[in-house]
């Protein structure tokens, strides 16, 4: 079963893959400190929307640092995921120093990582999200 394509602008695209429900989140190039808080709300939107609680974060394709964004994701999205009904969350790094950089300071900045768990593939990824 395919994915259903939920949103897709320049910075992300969201899918929602029912055979596993989960929700995937592939970000796209540079991020600003708006298109992370944009496309996280998305994020929980689609997850809420769908009665899931899992999220598949995909990296892989982006560029460059965007830690001005890491506080808000880590201290007020996370605790607000976790209310919306998130239990698993697979974040995959991207190859970007800057951005693995970013990814290391938001879970920093995040109380409970309990179910949070980030991974160098999507296949090493994808395997621990689905497994029960």
């Amino acid at each position: 079963m395919s994915d259903q394509l939920i949103f897709q602008d320049t910075y992300i695209s969201i899918a929602y893959h029912a055979e596993e429900q989960y929700v995937l989140a592939d970000w796209i190039g540079f991020q600003t400190k708006q298109s992370v808080l944009d496309g996280c709300e998305r994020i929980m939107e689609t997850m809420q929307h769908f009665e899931c609680s899992k999220v598949l974060n995909d990296n892989t394709n982006v560029e460059g640092i965007w830690s001005s964004a890491a506080e808000w994701v880590g201290s007020e999205w996370f605790p607000r995921m976790r209310l919306a009904g998130m239990k698993k969350f697979a974040w995959v790094y991207s190859p970007s120093m800057f951005s693995r950089l970013s990814t290391d300071k938001s879970l920093r900045f995040t109380y409970d990582t309990t179910g949070i768990e980030v991974f160098e593939s999507m296949n090493e990824a994808k395997e621990w999200l689905i497994s029960v």
